[in-house]
């Protein structure tokens, strides 16, 4: 699928970019090569390939959960202008 100048334009006018008139026949070019990419891609046979999540089967090392840091939710909320059962108080916003 090839786009034309007035595809390039409408794209432009929906993705609000400023393309100027010397700016679209490139523009054009570069998505339409783009676009030859993924048609490329789309011809290759893939029937029994698995969908590859990573492609090193890497594992992530986590790192362990403990706590590192006092809980100071008290001191916190000593300076706080209102505040019941824990929970800060702010005013109505919406009605």
């Amino acid at each position: 699928m090839a786009l034309e100048r007035s595809d390039v334009e409408k794209i432009a006018h929906l993705a609000r970019l400023g393309l100027n008139d010397a700016d679209i026949p490139r523009t054009t070019e570069a998505l339409n090569s783009i676009l030859g990419l993924v048609d490329q891609m789309q011809a290759v046979d893939t029937t029994g390939i698995e969908p590859l999540a990573h492609p090193l089967e890497a594992t992530q090392r986590l790192r362990e959960d403990a706590v590192t840091e006092r809980n100071r939710r008290d001191t916190y909320q000593a300076i706080a202008p209102a505040v019941q059962d824990g929970l800060y108080l702010v005013p109505k916003v919406i009605e």
